[in-house]
Order: C-alpha cells, then structure tokens, then sequence
C-alpha cells in the first residue's frame, strides 16, 4: 500500500491522465492501457524503486513491450539487493517466461541547473539508439516497440547484426577502451563472453533467446535487444 507505479507515455497527443487499480497489477495495467487508447507506447519505470514490484507483477501486465532496465536516478535501485534481484534480473525472468519485452535505459533527470553529483539526478547516464528509417516519430515508436534499438550508458554501437544462426555486436570503439561482450539466454545464463569486436554468437538451436551486454573498461554498459524471444 502506498507504493509507487510509474509509467511513461512515448508520443502522446497530450496530457493522459493517471488512473488507479485495485491492486499493483492493476493500477500498471489500467496506466498502460490509457496510453495505449490515445496510441502512445507505454514503458514501465524503475520496479525497484522503493522495492514496489517485480517479475511476477510484470508477468501479468498486457500490451507493454519496454522496461527500464537501468535508470539513472541515484535510488532506484537498478542493482538489486538483500534478496531482491536486480532489474535485469527481472528483464530475464519475463523473457524465460515467454513475455515479449524490451529493455531500455534512461536518466530519469530531475537536476539540470547546479551540482552534477552521483547523489543527484542528472542527465546522460542512460539513453537508446533505435535503428530507424527516418527521424519521423511513428517510425521510430514502431521500431522501438520491434526490439530495434540499443540501450546504453556510455558504450556506442556501430552495428548490430543478426543471421539465422549468428549475432554479431559491432562496438564503436573509443580510444584505448577494451570491452567484453556477454551473451545471455534462457534462466539468464550465461551463453558466450567475447572480447573481440565484433564479438559474434553462434546459435546452437536451443535458445529460447539471446541477448547481449557490451561492458567497457570504464563500466559503461550497452544492452542489446533479445532475439528468438518465444511468444506464448
């Protein structure tokens, strides 16, 4: 009781009313479906700020195709702890399950003017880059929703390549960074690690799904979008 349910509303008409339910799953419910009646898309914010849901929820929630896997705010709690698992975690437990749902990362900036500090929330911690074919806002909302996009918060693709039985992840490289690629599947574990560029994934037919996480030798993180999601 009195936790909190954020979701945003990409490409909205105008103002969108918040809406309530009678339980968790409801209230996330009811917000998606009023952004979806206007044909905005709709992405869930930060469950683990202030601890409020998780995969289960989420599990049960129609009609949303994007989840904030990283958030730049300093206390949402992207990683997880004390027995609660970290978003991406919880990104692996829904597509294990069959649910067709993309991550993305944002900043969640509250303080443009002032102090840039790690206990504020400032802008360019986290962003997509979406594969488009024009700079048209339906295009690019289509395309998000379609899986084709990176999200990233600081590492930069070139490319992002995949075959029938391959996926290549082309790193923009920067200077002297060295980077380690991570290709995860089913239960979230761990399929394939890379330091090559492209680091490339042979699929062995088995997948239920395969994803990618590039890691720089800062820290920063490029997520690269699932493929072979298994739809029920």
């Amino acid at each position: 009781e009195g936790l909190p349910v954020h979701v945003n509303g990409l490409n909205l008409p105008g103002l969108v009313d918040p809406r309530t339910g009678s339980t968790m799953v409801a209230t996330i419910q009811n917000n998606v479906d009023a952004i979806r009646e206007v044909e905005g898309v709709p992405h869930v914010n930060h469950p683990n700020f202030r601890w409020a849901f998780g995969a289960e929820e989420l599990a049960q929630v129609e009609s949303d195709r994007l989840l904030e896997i990283y958030n730049g705010h300093p206390t949402v709690h992207n990683d997880g702890g004390g027995g609660f698992p970290s978003v991406e975690e919880i990104w692996d437990i829904l597509l294990t399950g069959g649910k067709r749902i993309y991550g993305i990362a944002v900043d969640d900036a509250h303080h443009f003017q002032g102090e840039f500090s790690a206990d504020r929330a400032n802008p360019g911690r986290g962003w997509i880059s979406v594969r488009a074919r024009s700079l048209d806002a339906a295009e690019i909302m289509q395309q998000l929703e379609a899986g084709q996009f990176y999200a990233s918060t600081g590492v930069r693709l070139a490319d992002v390549v995949v075959e029938e039985d391959r996926m290549e992840i082309h790193i923009a490289p920067r200077e002297d960074f060295r980077y380690s690629t991570t290709f995860t599947g089913s239960g979230g574990r761990v399929l394939s690690m890379s330091s090559e560029n492209p680091a490339v994934y042979t699929l062995q037919g088995r997948e239920r799904y395969v994803r990618a996480k590039v890691t720089d030798s800062r820290g920063d993180v490029a997520w690269v979008q699932p493929v072979l999601v298994i739809t029920p």
